[in-house]
Protein backbone atom coordinates (compact mmCIF):
# COMPACT_ATOMS: atom_id res chain seq x y z
CA UNK A 1 0.00 0.00 0.00
CA UNK A 2 0.95 3.45 -0.71
CA UNK A 3 -0.82 5.75 1.94
CA UNK A 4 -2.33 7.42 -0.46
CA UNK A 5 -6.07 9.01 0.86
CA UNK A 6 -8.02 8.63 -2.49
CA UNK A 7 -11.48 9.33 -3.87
CA UNK A 8 -13.32 6.82 -6.28
CA UNK A 9 -15.43 8.32 -8.73
CA UNK A 10 -17.87 5.97 -10.17
CA UNK A 11 -16.71 5.43 -13.20
CA UNK A 12 -13.86 3.22 -11.24
CA UNK A 13 -15.91 1.69 -9.61
CA UNK A 14 -18.08 0.31 -12.82
CA UNK A 15 -14.58 -0.76 -14.34
CA UNK A 16 -13.94 -2.71 -10.92
CA UNK A 17 -17.47 -4.20 -11.20
CA UNK A 18 -17.06 -5.22 -15.12
CA UNK A 19 -13.83 -6.77 -14.38
CA UNK A 20 -12.07 -4.33 -16.52
CA UNK A 21 -10.04 -2.99 -13.71
CA UNK A 22 -8.60 -6.03 -11.40
CA UNK A 23 -10.08 -5.75 -8.26
CA UNK A 24 -6.58 -5.95 -6.54
CA UNK A 25 -6.22 -2.30 -8.20
CA UNK A 26 -8.15 -1.24 -5.13
CA UNK A 27 -5.39 -2.60 -2.61
CA UNK A 28 -2.91 -0.20 -3.11
CA UNK A 29 -4.22 2.46 -1.34
CA UNK A 30 -5.02 2.70 2.50
CA UNK A 31 -7.70 5.21 2.07
CA UNK A 32 -10.24 4.88 0.02
CA UNK A 33 -13.58 7.27 -0.03
CA UNK A 34 -16.89 7.89 -2.32
CA UNK A 35 -18.43 10.76 -2.46
CA UNK A 36 -22.20 10.50 -1.70
CA UNK A 37 -22.85 11.29 -5.08
CA UNK A 38 -20.96 8.05 -6.52
CA UNK A 39 -22.73 6.38 -3.99
CA UNK A 40 -26.30 7.56 -5.55
CA UNK A 41 -25.13 7.03 -9.04
CA UNK A 42 -23.56 3.38 -8.40
CA UNK A 43 -26.62 2.09 -5.81
CA UNK A 44 -29.11 3.79 -8.42
CA UNK A 45 -27.81 2.34 -11.42
CA UNK A 46 -30.22 -0.66 -12.89
CA UNK A 47 -28.03 -3.52 -13.66
CA UNK A 48 -29.09 -6.29 -15.63
CA UNK A 49 -26.42 -8.83 -13.62
CA UNK A 50 -27.30 -9.46 -10.09
CA UNK A 51 -23.87 -10.73 -9.82
CA UNK A 52 -22.34 -7.04 -11.00
CA UNK A 53 -25.07 -5.67 -8.47
CA UNK A 54 -23.59 -7.83 -5.87
CA UNK A 55 -20.21 -6.96 -6.06
CA UNK A 56 -20.89 -3.32 -6.79
CA UNK A 57 -22.72 -3.59 -3.02
CA UNK A 58 -19.50 -4.99 -1.34
CA UNK A 59 -17.23 -2.55 -3.02
CA UNK A 60 -19.37 0.58 -1.82
CA UNK A 61 -19.50 -0.83 1.56
CA UNK A 62 -15.53 -1.09 1.93
CA UNK A 63 -15.19 2.35 1.04
CA UNK A 64 -15.95 5.37 3.40
CA UNK A 65 -18.98 7.59 2.01
CA UNK A 66 -18.04 10.97 2.62
CA UNK A 67 -21.29 13.50 2.73
CA UNK A 68 -21.66 17.07 1.47
CA UNK A 69 -20.58 19.45 4.00
CA UNK A 70 -21.31 23.08 4.32
CA UNK A 71 -17.15 23.46 3.49
CA UNK A 72 -17.88 21.12 0.49
CA UNK A 73 -21.00 22.92 -0.47
CA UNK A 74 -19.01 26.69 -0.18
CA UNK A 75 -16.50 25.02 -2.90
CA UNK A 76 -18.60 22.92 -5.26
CA UNK A 77 -20.36 26.73 -5.55
CA UNK A 78 -17.60 28.38 -6.02
CA UNK A 79 -15.98 25.52 -8.83
CA UNK A 80 -19.83 26.40 -10.82
CA UNK A 81 -19.13 29.98 -10.75
CA UNK A 82 -16.05 29.73 -12.56
CA UNK A 83 -15.79 26.33 -14.50
CA UNK A 84 -18.33 24.86 -17.01
CA UNK A 85 -18.97 21.66 -15.01
CA UNK A 86 -21.87 19.45 -14.11
CA UNK A 87 -23.22 19.54 -10.54
CA UNK A 88 -21.75 16.05 -9.63
CA UNK A 89 -18.39 16.45 -11.09
CA UNK A 90 -18.55 19.44 -9.21
CA UNK A 91 -19.48 17.91 -5.94
CA UNK A 92 -16.70 14.92 -6.65
CA UNK A 93 -14.04 17.74 -7.05
CA UNK A 94 -15.34 19.89 -3.88
CA UNK A 95 -15.15 16.53 -1.70
CA UNK A 96 -11.86 16.10 -3.41
CA UNK A 97 -10.21 19.26 -2.53
CA UNK A 98 -11.76 19.68 0.78
CA UNK A 99 -10.57 16.41 1.81
CA UNK A 100 -7.00 16.58 0.47
CA UNK A 101 -7.82 13.27 -1.07
CA UNK A 102 -6.35 12.43 -4.94
CA UNK A 103 -9.44 11.78 -7.28
CA UNK A 104 -8.99 8.54 -9.48
CA UNK A 105 -10.81 8.30 -12.31
CA UNK A 106 -10.64 7.59 -15.81
CA UNK A 107 -12.68 10.90 -17.09
CA UNK A 108 -9.31 13.04 -16.31
CA UNK A 109 -9.99 15.78 -18.84
CA UNK A 110 -13.00 16.84 -16.89
CA UNK A 111 -10.85 17.49 -13.71
CA UNK A 112 -7.45 18.55 -14.51
CA UNK A 113 -8.68 22.39 -15.12
CA UNK A 114 -9.19 22.00 -11.51
CA UNK A 115 -5.81 21.61 -10.89
CA UNK A 116 -6.65 18.36 -8.50
CA UNK A 117 -4.34 15.64 -7.73
CA UNK A 118 -5.45 12.88 -10.73
CA UNK A 119 -5.06 9.18 -10.96
CA UNK A 120 -5.90 7.45 -14.27
CA UNK A 121 -6.19 3.68 -13.27
CA UNK A 122 -5.57 2.92 -16.59
CA UNK A 123 -2.70 4.97 -17.47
Amino acid sequence: MNGDAVLFDSNVIIYLSKRELPLAFVEQFDDIRISVVTYMEILGFRFRDPQEEGLVKELVELFEIVFVSEAIAKKVIEIRRDHTIKLPDAIIAGTAICENLKLVTRNTNDFKILGLSLIDPFA
